[in-house]
């Protein structure tokens, strides 16, 4: 989607901190982190909302949570605990939509979040 954020970024034409990749995500690190390790979970394939989600989709997430596991233990949060965030529109907190998930670590998270 020419218009979209993180197409711009996957098709490096914006410029990220990148973290990893594989052939259908990237990690990138948040540009407005909300806890010390904060990297955001892109798959490559343009899907605005988990709504928006096929049965050919679904490998994504397995992909995903893979992903995040290795993400972690390179970052350093593996041990001490980590949050996996996937917001769905604007009334959770959207606003880049094309799915995504946050990776926060590197402090204590409370119960309720918000």
């Amino acid at each position: 989607m020419s218009d979209c954020l993180f197409c711009g970024i996957i098709s490096k034409k914006i410029t990220t901190k990148y973290v990893g990749e594989t052939s259908e995500l990237i990690a990138i690190r948040d540009v407005n982190p909300q806890a010390p390790v904060h990297i955001l979970i892109i798959p490559k394939k343009h899907i605005s909302t988990l709504n928006d989600i096929t049965k050919e989709d679904c490998n994504i997430i397995g992909e995903v949570h893979m992903f995040v596991k290795e993400i972690a233990k390179k970052e350093g949060i593996a041990e001490d605990g980590y949050r996996l965030v996937l917001n769905t529109n604007r009334g959770a907190g959207q606003s880049v939509f094309h799915i995504h998930w946050h990776l926060l670590g590197g402090r204590v998270f409370n119960w309720p979040p918000g």
